[in-house]
């Protein structure tokens, strides 16, 4: 009997994708979700999929699904920066991660690819240059999320180190279609919204398609103990919601927040969370982050997968927006 490949978190942004590419190579997928399904999978893909509804903090319901698995891919995790999330990160990111290899290593998995992000690494370094090889410092990422991403990844090295065949992807700030109400996605929104703000920050972007082609080379490889940031290109904020602005025929950001605008934005914003319960727009972390210069060098993933090539962000700009126009046709 063909072995499956269970994706985690497989309703997500990159899970979608994912799916799409094991699909092209016809792998049975286990697809683990938890809230509700994917709305942006056509139906077809969708049946395609054996899904299952759960978390990764269920130990019994891993093992179950894990005993017809071969190949695990871990997408799934928790994404915020809101300081009262705190400790759902740490369950969810570290010790719903630590329940993945766990059982992958008693269920005797093949390989594991773990999605982790720029933010273990630590994303508040101002005109730097991030590798592989930049050690992890709190005072660079002083978010949470940062930190339980970086403990997570504590979690699939020591699994690797007891017998695993593991590989970690630290992807940027990843463009694709998927909920465009939250995470990166929500970046789309703003700019047909005419969001009016700028920042002169710079960060790595990364299509989500690239993404998942990443991780299937990765998993058909014989790589084992190693992380690559995925980063298709470095670009400043402003340029890329102008960008995703003019690809929807919508006006451009057109007022620059400064330092002490963002500060002041992120303490009424905490303010403002701390009366409704809602989770801020803004932190102080974000505000931080959203006015550093940081460049991430994409050199070891192209030296390791000859033939791999990122997408031009401006490319995915485009080709993401008018999918998200031709939803919008369809609802009307």
């Amino acid at each position: 009997m063909m072995k499956k490949t269970l994706i985690t978190g497989a309703n997500g942004l990159l899970g979608t994708y994912l799916i799409r590419e094991l699909i092209k190579d016809g792998e049975k997928i286990v697809g683990l979700y938890r809230n509700k399904l994917p709305t942006t999978l056509l139906k077809d893909e969708l049946d395609q999929v054996e899904w299952v509804k759960g978390d990764i903090l269920d130990v019994s319901l891993l093992s179950d699904i894990m005993q017809t698995c071969e190949k695990v891919y871990h997408c799934a995790g928790l994404v915020s920066f809101n300081p009262k999330m705190a400790s759902q990160l740490i369950k969810i990111n570290v010790e719903g991660t630590a329940n993945v290899v766990n059982v992958a290593l008693a269920s005797g998995i093949k390989k594991l690819i773990h999605v982790s992000s720029v933010s273990a690494i630590g994303r508040k370094r101002n005109n730097a240059t991030v590798n592989e090889n930049t050690k992890w410092e709190e005072n660079a990422n002083p978010s949470v999320y940062g930190e339980s991403k970086y403990l997570g990844e504590l979690e699939v090295w020591r699994s690797h180190y007891e017998g695993l065949d593991v590989a970690i992807v630290n992807p940027v700030i990843i463009l694709g279609v998927g909920d465009w109400n939250h995470g990166s996605s929500a970046t789309f929104k703003n700019a047909f919204n005419e969001f009016p703000w700028y920042t002169e920050g710079v960060s790595g972007f990364v299509d989500a398609e690239d993404v998942a082609r990443a991780m299937v080379l990765l998993m058909k490889s014989s790589i084992s103990g190693e992380r690559f940031i995925l980063s298709s290109e470095d670009k400043s904020y402003q340029s890329l919601f102008t960008e995703m602005a003019v690809a929807f025929g919508k006006k451009p950001p057109h007022k620059k927040v400064t330092p002490f605008l963002a500060s002041v934005v992120w303490r009424l914003e905490k303010l403002k969370s701390f009366f409704t319960g809602n989770d801020p727009l803004l932190t102080k972390e974000t505000a931080e982050t959203a006015q550093q210069k940081v460049y991430f060098d994409n050199s070891k993933i192209l030296s390791h997968l000859p033939g791999f090539a990122f997408k031009k962000v401006s490319d995915s700009i485009k080709e993401v927006c008018g999918k998200y126009e031709m939803q919008m046709k369809e609802y009307k």
